[in-house]
């Protein structure tokens, strides 16, 4: 039997609040009425052998919230974007144009002095590889919509360029099955998404 992994995207909070890198932000209110409303579809993955979060705030709180009681992986943590930690996409272009560009076009560099975007997807895989599956079994993971892209480049042995191409939305759930080496995205569907007003 394979090993069934999935991530539960966390919640994110205000949609008026601009997107940062690695945001250490915990969940607002917003955020908050998200996960309770979403609680009743995501609570049954509960029940998962294995259950982790990212490190975040939000993703420790969210899984909390969602009954999971997580380990904290520190595996599952965002990308290390150095100097640029805290700063949305639009600043870091207004204060180093060439730097971004060349961080954009090349995943193995890191112009931002942190971890390049090669090595972070390979870290998340790496994580993924190393999970136990002598029989089969469910794992749950909170993690950021970024960990979970990076997971299914992983998945996927898709092109790092595609990274910017995935969209994974807050309480999303995304489902990959078998083990270190064969890997397969599953289809599961999702949940009643929360509205956001």
């Amino acid at each position: 039997m394979p090993l069934r992994v999935t991530f539960v995207a966390a919640a994110r909070g205000s949609p008026l609040l601009p997107e940062r890198f690695e945001d250490d932000r915990p969940l607002d209110r917003a955020g908050w009425d998200e996960v309770e409303r979403a609680v009743g579809a995501l609570l049954p993955l509960a029940a998962a052998e294995l259950r982790y979060c990212s490190p975040t705030p939000r993703s420790r709180a969210t899984g909390a919230a969602l009954g999971y009681a997580p380990l904290v992986q520190p595996a599952l943590r965002d990308c290390d974007m150095g100097r640029w930690r805290g700063l949305t996409l639009g600043e870091a272009m207004a204060r180093e144009p060439a730097a971004v560009d060349a961080w954009l076009a090349d995943p193995r560099s890191s112009p931002h002095g942190g971890e390049p975007l090669l090595a972070f997807i390979s870290r998340v895989g790496g994580w993924l590889d190393t999970r136990p599956a002598d029989d089969g079994g469910r794992i749950v993971a909170v993690a950021e919509p970024s960990v979970i892209r990076a997971a299914l480049l992983y998945v996927l042995n898709a092109p790092p360029s595609s990274y910017w191409n995935l969209d994974v939305l807050p309480l999303s759930t995304t489902t990959v099955t078998g083990r270190a080496g064969r890997w397969n995205l599953r289809f599961d569907g999702i949940p009643a998404q929360p509205s956001r007003t």
